[in-house]
């Protein structure tokens, strides 16, 4: 693929050309790593000898150098094993990510804000950047909905994990009696699709409605009709983007999103395990969650897919995610879901 781009005509067209320099780039970065591994793998091992060879006085100090050099390659192995799982269609792809809350009504709505936040703070984490394209404020406090656009390689393959219904349960802030209570979210998750995947929306199929934008802003934001609504009629989809001052470039972002959720849609319908996406959230209520985050009266982040669980639930709700979403990619391995498969180097 590097000798095509130095073949005549190459560039004669310059968005197929784009396309095959974007697949390189992402073969390289899937390949290379694994090249420099092995070098390093090669490098220990030449070191482990010189550490057999060296006299009893001298082999302290090497065999600490060889323990580092070891605990080093053993964590990049694992960085490279999680990688090796984002092998589909649409993991290298951009997410759209939703959180709606669900039964408990304002100690839920603040339950959604708390998603909200983590969810940035682990996209920021990543290195993804974050796109806020829609918060419906609660009545009385928190959010009712969220709509963010996680931008960054591989976004769709982690935060995909994080689709289905979560559940907290603490001392309510909102109780004058102390009492505890439960709440529950659902998180959605769907890959942005390119814009060459065939997805034809007739403009007789939507009804698309403009308004003022809502919550913080300042002039031009909520000052003008810039917000758009877009209900795909057949499928009673509805999509909204406000977070842009212009409505051009909103109405953009909302078409964007819903053929996203249109391509999902279709591909749920090839589907015989509907659970696997959209079904696997349920109900938004008791015995639906895959997650529970329990602050009182103990402490405890217990991922009910995969057992994984942590008593850090600060660091979690700050966005300290990837165990539960690294633990969730393993389990679904085909090499961790056949036990019988002996994995030789």
């Amino acid at each position: 693929m590097e000798a095509q781009t130095g073949e005549p005509g190459f560039w004669d067209n310059s968005e197929r050309a784009q396309r095959h320099i974007a697949k390189l780039n992402a073969l390289k970065r899937a390949v290379l790593p694994v090249i420099a591994f092995q070098a390093k793998v090669e490098d220990a091992e030449v070191m482990a000898e010189l550490v057999g060879a060296s006299a009893p006085a001298d082999s302290g100090a090497h065999e600490r150098d060889l323990d580092r050099t070891v605990a080093a390659l053993a964590a990049e192995l694992d960085r490279l094993e999680i990688a090796s799982f984002l092998t589909g269609q649409f993991d290298a792809n951009n997410a759209i990510l939703s959180i709606q809350a669900g039964a408990g009504g304002t100690e839920s709505c603040d339950w959604a804000e708390m998603l909200l936040r983590m969810y940035t703070r682990w996209a920021e984490r990543r290195g993804f950047a974050v796109e806020v394209q829609d918060v419906q404020a609660g009545d009385q406090a928190g959010i009712t909905k969220a709509t963010l656009l996680l931008k960054g390689e591989n976004a769709y393959g982690y935060s995909k994990a994080e689709r289905g219904v979560h559940r907290l349960v603490r001392i309510s802030p909102f109780d004058s009696n102390k009492r505890r209570h439960t709440s529950f979210c659902a998180v959605d998750v769907i890959a942005e699709v390119d814009e060459d995947i065939d997805i034809q929306i007739p403009d007789s199929e939507i009804r698309v409605d403009v308004y003022r934008s809502s919550g913080k802003g300042g002039q031009g934001v909520n000052t003008t009709d810039s917000a758009v609504r877009i209900t795909h009629i057949p499928s009673g989809i509805v999509v909204v983007c406000q977070n842009e001052r212009s409505q051009i470039k909103n109405r953009a972002s909302a078409i964007s999103v819903l053929k996203a959720r249109l391509y999902e849609k279709r591909l749920d319908e090839q589907r015989s395990e509907m659970e696997r996406f959209y079904g696997e959230k349920g109900e938004i209520g008791w015995g639906s969650q895959i997650r529970s985050y329990v602050l009182q009266p103990y402490q405890m982040v217990k991922d009910l897919r995969t057992g994984y669980s942590t008593s850090d639930t600060r660091g979690v709700l700050d966005g300290e995610i990837d165990g539960f979403i690294t633990a969730w990619l393993r389990a679904g391995s085909p090499r961790h879901r056949n036990k019988d498969i002996q994995i030789e180097d």
